[in-house]
């Protein structure tokens, strides 16, 4: 009896002291946990800060690019131009990098509202084909704008829709050498809606589909490494459409070319940030 007794004392002892470690390997990982979370608002902070900063001088550089470009103080000669267009197409490019990540801290810290309001696709179209318009230099390529179809008014955040679609569009530029750009819109459902950029260019490969809405993703091939990019603006096409309530696929075959979709509720049910949702509530 006194040897089993003991033998009980024995593993409760042994329970207790499992019990106790494993309290620490929680208040351990609760502590890496807090750690990571700090770690990740920094993170977000700094871009959000640097992007901000970054914004003003490039501002600065387009303008008098513009100025140069107008041959307001007076007349360049034609290599004096070429410069000036080079100026011009790369701090563009920088513009659209510091945007992505200005974004991207946005959407991590949880800084982005919807704003949800009725709007005609037909407006939206338009104003997405006026908006590319000067930036279609390549005469081999055609961007078209199908009509939409049974597409009824959308109650959603049309500048959210509106930048997703912008980047798909913006992708299929870089990417499509001969061929033609087609975005399109139709009712799948009596509740959603889904668009379609698709394209004729290089395609991508088989194996990168499952990366091609990561973070920092980009394609191994000779034109990607070509064209720069910070591989941030599908990630953010994914995230703008699951804050709308949506989702985004891809199909795409290797020279053949790719098709990018989003799909959106008619009508999003805006729920607050959790930022708005701190703010409301102090």
């Amino acid at each position: 009896m006194a040897a089993t007794q003991a033998e009980v004392e024995a593993l409760r002892a042994e329970l207790d002291e499992t019990n106790r470690g494993v309290l620490a390997l929680y208040a351990e990982l609760d502590a890496q946990a807090d750690n990571l979370r700090q770690a990740t608002e920094l993170k977000s902070r700094f871009l959000a800060y640097m992007s901000h900063e970054f914004r003003t001088p490039i501002g600065a550089i387009q303008s008098i690019a513009r100025i140069l470009q107008d041959q307001v103080d007076g007349p360049l000669t034609e290599e004096q131009q070429k410069q000036v267009r080079f100026i011009q197409t790369t701090s563009a490019e920088f513009a659209d990098m510091v945007n992505d990540l200005l974004d991207l801290a946005k959407v991590e810290a949880g800084r982005i509202d919807v704003s949800p309001a009725w709007f005609e696709m037909v407006d939206l179209f338009s104003a997405l084909r006026g908006m590319f318009k000067p930036v279609i230099t390549n005469p081999d390529v055609m961007l078209i704008f199908e009509e939409p179809q049974n597409v009824p008014k959308l109650f959603s955040d049309d500048r959210k829709l509106a930048q997703i679609l912008r980047n798909f569009i913006s992708n299929a530029l870089k990417f499509t050498q001969h061929g033609e750009i087609r975005v399109s819109a139709r009712r799948i459902s009596d509740t959603a809606v889904q668009f379609a950029v698709a394209d004729t260019g290089i395609g991508i490969a088989p194996e990168f589909h499952h990366a091609i809405f990561q973070d920092y993703s980009q394609i191994d091939s000779p034109v990607q490494k070509r064209l720069r990019g910070t591989g941030l603006g599908l990630s953010l096409s994914k995230r703008l459409a699951e804050i709308l309530g949506g989702d985004v696929a891809m199909e795409s075959e290797p020279q053949k070319g790719s098709t990018f979709f989003v799909t959106i509720p008619i009508s999003v049910v805006a729920a607050p940030s959790p930022a708005a949702a701190e703010r409301s509530s102090r």
